[in-house]
């Protein structure tokens, strides 16, 4: 570079022009190449920035913070973070390997107030041995968590360390589309209240149209309890995949709403809370039974660190839910134990119906994962796909 000298003559772009071409994570499917414009990119720093910054909510955004870009560069947060972090000024950090004692000493040596990503990264930091040691420089640390839910024991675990996180729903096609930023009204609330809101998909962004829709294509109420699908509609969208107009047309409409695949409610403040991707849920005997909702009881076991719900045939009910966990370290449980509390304090306690409990628990050491992180579900029906239950 230096050879080369300062001079250059930067050529004239239209902001029309494509700037980013990556590929979705294939959760539910084979990776989808995606496109976004010059002028879309800077429309999601725009609504990104906005979200995390307008109040004074957990995990708020400024350009006084220092951020640890977690993702990697190919993830939708992973390259449009360090795009935003650079329109507001602030200090970046790039940990090179994704090891929790070299970013623990990151947060504390270099001042990391911000990061996001996907729960399993929080989660890694938490659960290190010598987290306790970092207490003071993780008081300052926020965190968003994206392209999962998280569940309700990741923040309490996060609060015990002094970690603000909250929750957000984006994906490939658009990162972020709602965050669980706080309203004003709710921030004296205690937190056992407010972490109700901040363990939901949140609010719309600015600049970001959402809709929730039943099969008909009607608008569902605003009750928190009936389910629909999400639609989305965005200046900093993507219009398509590329070169795949195949795909495209399966999930945009005339009207330029994406429909996301994800089934979801809200309730009279406006916060969605995501139930289940349309692929994931578990339709038994015609009834509706989500896998996250499932996982994040089974997750309660105070023996379970990770746990994954799909759905099996089954000859007579047609699909059955099926358990995969993995243990924490150091611990064990077995499939009649997870039964057994999965009785006890949700079946018996009237929180759940009793046809909801898995049919079967596995016992696994680990997760298959996506590139970035998340759970592949699509690997562990392949796994049980010749399972067949009564």
């Amino acid at each position: 570079m230096v050879k080369d000298g300062s001079d250059y003559e930067f050529p004239e772009l239209d902001e029309r022009e494509t700037a980013v071409v990556y590929f979705t994570s294939g959760t539910t499917g084979l990776p989808k190449a995606v496109h976004f414009s010059h002028r879309q990119v800077v429309m999601q720093c725009i609504i990104n920035g906005l979200a995390l910054s307008v109040n004074e909510s957990p995990a708020r955004m400024s350009s006084a913070d220092t951020i640890m870009h977690i993702p990697p560069f190919f993830h939708g947060m992973g390259w449009t973070f360090p795009y935003l972090a650079t329109m507001l000024g602030m200090k970046q950090v790039l940990p090179g390997r994704y090891e929790p004692k070299v970013m623990l000493d990151l947060i504390k040596n270099e001042g990391v107030t911000f990061a996001g990503g996907v729960p399993v990264f929080l989660k890694m930091l938490i659960e290190h041995p010598e987290a306790e040691n970092y207490r003071d420089a993780l008081s300052k640390f926020k965190f968003v968590c994206d392209g999962e839910h998280p569940q309700r024991v990741l923040f309490e675990r996060a609060r015990q360390l002094g970690i603000k996180m909250i929750e957000a729903f984006g994906m490939s096609e658009g990162v972020g589309f709602t965050f669980a930023v706080l309203k004003d009204h709710m921030l004296n609330w205690d937190w056992e209240r407010q972490v109700e809101y901040l363990n939901k998909a949140g609010l719309p962004a600015p600049f970001v149209e959402v809709r929730i829709v039943d099969d008909e294509g009607r608008e569902v109420p605003r009750d928190f309890k009936t389910m629909g699908e999400i639609l989305i509609r965005s200046p900093g969208l993507t219009e398509g995949y590329w070169k795949n107009p195949e795909k495209t047309a399966e999930s945009w409409d005339n009207e330029g709403w994406f429909h996301t695949g994800d089934l979801g409610v809200w309730d009279e403040e406006g916060y969605i809370l995501i139930l289940d991707r349309a692929k994931d849920v578990i339709k038994s005997g015609g009834e509706w039974i989500s896998s996250v909702r499932l996982e994040g009881l089974i997750l309660e076991h105070p023996a379970v660190g990770e746990a994954a719900v799909v759905a099996a045939r089954s000859e007579k009910w047609s699909e059955r839910p099926i358990a995969v966990v993995v243990p924490k370290p150091g611990m064990s449980v077995t499939e009649k134990e997870i039964i057994d509390f999965l009785m006890q304090n949700y079946v018996e306690t009237g929180k759940i119906p009793k046809w909801w409990l898995p049919d079967r628990v596995f016992v696994v050491e680990e997760m298959p994962r996506t590139t970035v992180g998340k759970i592949n579900k699509r690997v562990i029906r392949e796994r049980y796909k010749d399972l067949v239950l009564p």
